[in-house]
């Protein structure tokens, strides 16, 4: 009998334990170095603010500026600990069951999580449920091409990888309009000393040289809050006949 409590402690263990690495900490400064130009730190003043799938080593970055934020580890990949103040809380939930109202939150950060999930399509509609109207959805997803996507001792190697196509069209299918993209993760994952000092290098290099092959892909997305409203009734068109009478 499998234990599957067990294993989903350990796949949130497991990213932990990629994170406390030397490669791991290297990845997560370059994706929070993006993430930070996307939505920099003031900008989140006053704002909810939630991390759905594991999003321990990035959530701090707007933490002492936003009024709340609430981290969510999907139920899949077991309980994460993540350092909380008085405003902030963690907590394991169902990736089609947020415990959130409708539109609690003005933005949501999805990383390590999409790959992750039983239905990818269920889950985006959940979010779009408890994004207020105006919020913003930022997703971060390992990039099929990329390298980061085939290292199965990473977080970026677990779950079902996807290309920025498929990223946009399922964005789309989810009521949400994609309307800024980005890229990291082009320096290999390797645990040679020159290759991790040359990270800088590797980043710009194949920003500009190869930026298909960039280990996750960055979608910044807002409610497509019309394409939700179901279309009008088509007018009927009446005719006056006039028939003799018999």
């Amino acid at each position: 009998m499998v234990c599957y409590n067990c294993v989903m402690v350990t796949e949130a263990e497991s990213a932990a334990a990629f994170y406390a690495t030397p490669r791991g900490d290297l990845a997560g400064w370059l994706l929070r170095d993006r993430l930070l130009r996307l939505w920099p730190g003031e900008a989140m003043r006053g704002h909810a603010l939630l991390g759905f799938g594991y999003v321990s080593p990035y959530l701090n970055l707007w933490q002492s500026a936003a009024a709340r934020c609430i981290a969510v580890t999907p139920a899949q990949l077991g309980a994460a600990r993540w350092p909380m103040r008085a405003a902030n809380l963690s907590c394991t939930g169902d990736e089609d069951s947020l415990p959130f109202p409708d539109l609690s939150f003005d933005r949501v950060l999805l990383i390590h999580g999409l790959e992750a999930a039983e239905n990818a399509s269920r889950l985006l509609r959940e979010i779009w449920r408890v994004l207020k109207d105006d919020g913003r959805l930022l997703v971060v997803a390992a990039n099929r091409r990329g390298m980061w996507a085939h290292m199965e001792g990473t977080p970026f190697g677990q779950g079902e990888p996807y290309s920025p196509g498929q990223i946009g069209k399922l964005l789309a299918d989810s009521l949400f309009r994609v309307e800024r993209k980005d890229t990291a993760l082009f320096v290999p994952p390797s645990t040679w000393r020159l290759v991790m000092q040359s990270a800088r290098l590797w980043e710009s290099g194949g920003r500009a040289l190869m930026p298909g092959t960039a280990g996750v892909t960055i979608s910044e997305a807002v409610k497509d809050v019309y394409a939700a409203v179901p279309a009008a009734r088509a007018q009927l068109r009446r005719r006056l006949v006039l028939v003799r009478a018999a």
